[in-house]
């Protein structure tokens, strides 16, 4: 089986990379340990009114992922003839001519293992460069997040001097691994660097966005009336960046990302039962995600208790214990009236705020989310807000199911529903 998997992995490189010799398509590569999708569909949002522009679908961010979004095909999983039908079509598009083939292709790369983003940035030679973040990621693979930032920063330190290298100014690791490519570089951020955002208001009645992108002596301003969090705002920043570098108008960039459709699972604000409201978070988890998510809790206001709904956070390695208990810490000195942990990992997280002050009994554990989401059904009452987030072999979204006014649009609204 493993064989089997390299050999399709081996052809698809093959054919991806004849593919991008002919068509010569300039490509926006975007890795980080955080940020990545969101930053992805906001270049798309930003770009696809004025260029051919084709973005990774889903999680097509690896080795088998990426060769399939450069050949325009969905993965057709264990069926031998639907493979057969994405080398087919590649090889229709190296021997004939698409007219429709894409100018930009938006390509997502994670990175699991080390030499992950050499082997796909080998596949796809970006012309842009973009990092989201670096952080305590895949640790249980990488070792430390020094190991992270190394891999990460592979995707600009190969740019040639005709390209741009995007990065995350307000990230000081970020900085640092900046200063060894030789491309163009492209700074974004709160604080100081080429592309700002500021004067951010959340709006409380509909948990809305406000803010002003600001560029040179240029600004634009941005209204979000559905979107929660400053991740969003990272990944807009990031989104009006390449759309600067690709000479749109600030102006149109600002009133194209108000057109933006967020992603199942990432801060979205839903209503719950009992005239409640779940700022679902539930598609993945990390430490910096984690408490991002849990600052928009803390800020967000509400008439009821607020709940922090948490699950494990896996692949961290000898860090586990630490990042679960530093959530813990955060939670109590933020205030949050209730934590329901759900995990064995997680039990940190319940232990550490208690050490931290917050009352025992708002403290629950439970060891799957079905119990967690029952007990929450009559826990919660009219102006409560929950969060709940959770890595995604914890399926936290079962919980938001379980408390949702409109359970029956959860194949729409929520991640991973069959």
């Amino acid at each position: 089986m493993r064989c089997s998997k390299r050999i399709i992995q081996y052809i698809l490189k093959s054919l991806a990379k004849a593919i991008l010799k002919k068509y010569q398509p300039d490509v926006i590569g975007i890795t980080g340990s955080v940020g990545k999708t969101s930053a992805k569909m906001a270049i798309q949002t930003v770009l696809k009114n004025d260029f051919k522009v084709r973005a990774s679908q889903k999680s097509y961010n690896t080795e088998t992922g990426v060769p399939l979004t450069i050949i325009g095909s969905g993965n057709p999983g264990r069926n031998i003839f639907g493979w057969l039908a994405v080398i087919l079509k590649a090889l229709a598009l190296i021997f004939a001519r698409d007219k429709n083939y894409p100018q930009i292709l938006i390509l997502e790369m994670a990175a699991d293992h080390q030499g992950d983003i050499k082997y796909l940035t080998d596949i796809a030679q970006p012309k842009i460069g973009l990092i989201t973040s670096v952080g305590p990621t895949h640790l249980e693979f990488f070792g430390s997040v020094a190991n992270v930032a190394k891999e990460k920063s592979i995707m600009i330190a190969n740019l040639n001097t005709t390209d741009y290298a995007v990065i995350n100014n307000d990230q000081k690791i970020l900085v640092e691994l900046s200063k060894k490519t030789k491309a163009q570089l492209f700074t974004y951020g709160l604080n100081k660097a080429d592309l700002t955002a500021s004067d951010l208001e959340l709006n409380q009645a509909s948990g809305g966005l406000y803010f002003k992108i600001n560029y040179k002596d240029n600004s634009a301003n941005v209204n979000l009336p559905n979107l929660l969090g400053r991740p969003i705002v990272y990944a807009f920043l990031a989104a009006s960046a390449v759309g600067i570098i690709y000479q749109l108008n600030l102006k149109k960039i600002a009133e194209r990302l108000e057109d933006f459709e967020n992603q199942p699972g990432r801060l979205n604000l839903l209503p719950g039962i009992k005239y409640t409201r779940i700022i679902d978070d539930s598609y993945n988890s990390s430490p910096l995600a984690v408490k991002a998510a849990l600052e928009t809790l803390s800020q967000l206001k509400c008439a009821g208790n607020k709940f922090a709904v948490l699950g494990d956070m896996l692949e961290l390695g000898d860090y586990t214990k630490k990042a679960h208990q530093e959530i813990g810490e955060l939670v109590a000195k933020l205030a949050i009236d209730y934590l329901i942990t759900v995990g064995e990992r997680s039990h940190s997280t319940a232990e550490s705020a208690k050490e931290f002050g917050m009352n025992p009994d708002r403290i629950f554990s439970f060891d799957n989310p079905e119990n967690a989401g029952c007990f929450l059904q009559d826990r919660i009452a009219e102006g409560d807000l929950i969060l709940v987030k959770g890595s995604a072999a914890m399926s936290m979204e079962r919980i938001t199911k379980e408390i949702m006014a409109e359970p029956q649009k959860a194949n729409k609204l929520l991640v991973r529903q069959k």
